[in-house]
């Protein structure tokens, strides 16, 4: 029997402490999480936890150091008894991600992840959803860019045209522009799915079904827009638009979500992400590099003799973009829609910093906070206790106020 929440030593413990992102989601903790929440460090080596800890500084000098491995079950589920929330960076997640999500499920540890990876998500729920269910536990993946904006962005129109009275969304695209870098652990987890769908049918086919997260596959309406790779110009924000590279996963996710609420986005609702390349012939030119560059990346990493050179090409397991760097970076996020009846919305989620590293640390610990200190304003969706969630059904208005509160966008409007 597991020791209830409410009595455990820790409110949260970041389990890849050491990583790349973890490091990075270490510092927004140390910098934001409200006096007394007690926070916990997890690795393989306690010695790099070690000098994580000691580069945090006086608020994080007494926080415990849990000596973990993805591998090694007893000792996930002490570390899932042991605290409220854990966060994970370990990836990639199909990988080293599974143990742990059992571990917090048979818990009622509530979970959060960043992953992107839509066949590991389709394990989860086919494995754990019920068992967290029957605990409690929320398992929150992807809080991190994939796919917090698009996933929020979608609630908040949502809520805005139910507040407003003005019908249900229907045909809804969400216009992408961004500034970031890429990290080794992104690349490796990109490798690995490409792997598994090209050895197993089965995973192709869950791969690409456009419904490949929906809790019944049978429920969900008919004329969903395709995955695209298309090029075309969008009239409606007056530029041309190209594929979004994550968009085959994002697109998931709120789905589920809109399954999840009981289809309340709307019977006609469809959904689609692009990115915003510009206007004019330099923004079309761009769209079509863009779609030209995306296929011939994932073709190079599909192919066993070139993969090594584009690996050397790469950055490694552990790398991502500097300081700087990630300072410069950016993203936006605008989902335009027609109501029902004819009226015209939009949404937008911004905030500056590398969506993937700078945006997404903050993403990834307030999401654990909100569960560790607000969880009770968080309500679920009606017939829901817990198990398999995503950030809108899981976190919904709370976690984008404490967003805005670290400086994102998160609104929506008539127009």
């Amino acid at each position: 029997m597991a020791t209830p929440r409410d009595q455990r030593e820790l409110d949260i413990v970041l389990f890849g402490a050491t990583g790349f992102v973890g490091k990075l989601t270490a510092e927004h903790l140390a910098a934001y999480a409200p006096e007394g929440v007690r926070i916990g460090l997890a690795g393989r080596n306690t010695a790099k936890l070690e000098d994580v800890r000691r580069s945090l500084g006086p608020s994080a000098s007494d926080w415990p150091l849990i000596t973990a491995d993805s591998n090694d079950d007893a000792a996930l589920a002490a570390l899932a008894e042991r605290t409220r929330v854990v966060i994970t960076t370990v990836g990639p997640y199909a990988k080293y991600g599974l143990p742990l999500v059992k571990a917090c499920a048979e818990a009622g540890t509530d979970y959060v992840d960043l992953t992107g990876e839509v066949l590991f998500v389709r394990e989860s729920i086919d494995r754990y959803h019920e068992a967290a269910a029957a605990s409690g536990a929320r398992i929150v993946h992807s809080c991190g860019f994939d796919s917090v904006p698009s996933d929020l962005a979608v609630l908040t129109l949502a809520e805005r045209i139910a507040q407003d009275a003005a019908g249900e969304l229907t045909d809804t695209t969400l216009f992408v522009t961004m500034k970031g870098g890429a990290s080794g652990g992104t690349l490796d987890s990109m490798k690995g799915q490409i792997d598994e769908v090209r050895s197993d049918k089965a995973k192709r086919a869950v791969a690409v079904d456009k419904f490949a997260l929906s809790p019944d596959r049978s429920a969900e309406p008919k004329g969903e827009w395709r995955d695209s790779v298309s090029v075309r110009y969008a009239p409606e924000v007056k530029a041309w638009t190209g594929p979004f590279v994550m968009s085959t996963f994002n697109t998931r996710i709120v789905r589920r979500s809109n399954a999840l609420r009981g289809h309340d986005y709307g019977s006609a609702f469809r959904y689609r992400e692009v990115q915003k390349t510009g206007a004019g012939l330099a923004g079309r030119a761009t769209a079509y590099a863009l779609a030209g560059g995306l296929a011939a990346a994932v073709g190079a990493l599909s192919l066993s003799p070139l993969r090594p050179l584009v690996n050397r090409a790469l950055p490694k397991a552990g790398e991502g973009p500097s300081a700087a760097a990630r300072a410069k970076g950016f993203f936006k996020v605008d989902a335009r829609t027609t109501t029902t009846d004819g009226s015209a919305y939009r949404s937008v989620v911004a905030a500056q910093g590398d969506p993937g590293y700078a945006a997404t640390c903050v993403m990834l610990g307030e999401a654990a906070l909100a569960l560790a200190t607000q969880r009770e304003q968080c309500p679920l969706p009606d017939g829901l206790t817990g198990g398999v969630l995503t950030p809108a059904t899981a976190l919904g208005d709370v976690y984008a106020a404490r967003l805005r509160d670290r400086g994102f966008t998160v609104q929506a409007e008539r127009f």
